[in-house]
């Protein structure tokens, strides 16, 4: 069968992907944690969706992006599918597909915190910290106990001083 091959080649390049910082689909200042052990491949066990998540926290970006871009095909309203395929491409350095799929989630859901949050972590990753300042500020406005949203503003602040 052909399967085979194709998934080890996928997943070496995956590899490749830059380190990540990610733990959860969201971008920021998350602590990585390792995914669950399955006793089947990953193929036979999850969905696409679920696929890009376990990808994402082993920071296979290149295959997390995949199995996320398979998951909006399948069903272009799944928000979270939207949010984890631009945190892929974050990961990947590739911000203007990011910036699509930022937009996508955004048409489905609104400005959630989550959204903002990654968005705004995303323009820290490109250097835009005024646009990131305006999207954590929102976010936090939104959640303002959430240890994400705060540990990214601390992020910022200390990025911005070093700018100074």
């Amino acid at each position: 069968m052909m399967v085979a091959p194709l998934v080890v080649v996928l997943a070496a390049l995956g590899g490749c992907s830059m380190p990540g910082i990610g733990g959860d689909i969201t971008t920021g200042a998350i602590a990585a944690s390792a995914p669950p052990p399955v006793s089947k491949p990953l193929d036979e066990v999850k969905d696409d969706l679920a696929l890009g998540k376990e990808h994402f926290r082993a920071g296979n970006f290149g295959l997390a992006e995949m199995h996320f871009r398979k998951a909006v095909e399948t069903s272009a309203s799944n928000p979270e599918a939207w949010l984890g395929l631009a945190a892929a491409y974050d990961e990947m350095k590739r911000f203007k597909l990011a910036d699509r799929a930022y937009g996508e989630a955004l048409k489905l859901t609104g400005p959630s915190a989550e959204i903002l949050n990654n968005r705004g972590y995303s323009y820290m990753l490109r250097g835009d910290l005024r646009r990131a300042s305006k999207d954590l500020s929102a976010a936090a406005a939104l959640d303002p106990e959430n240890e994400r949203i705060q540990n990214n503003l601390k992020i910022l602040d200390r990025n911005a001083r070093k700018r100074v």
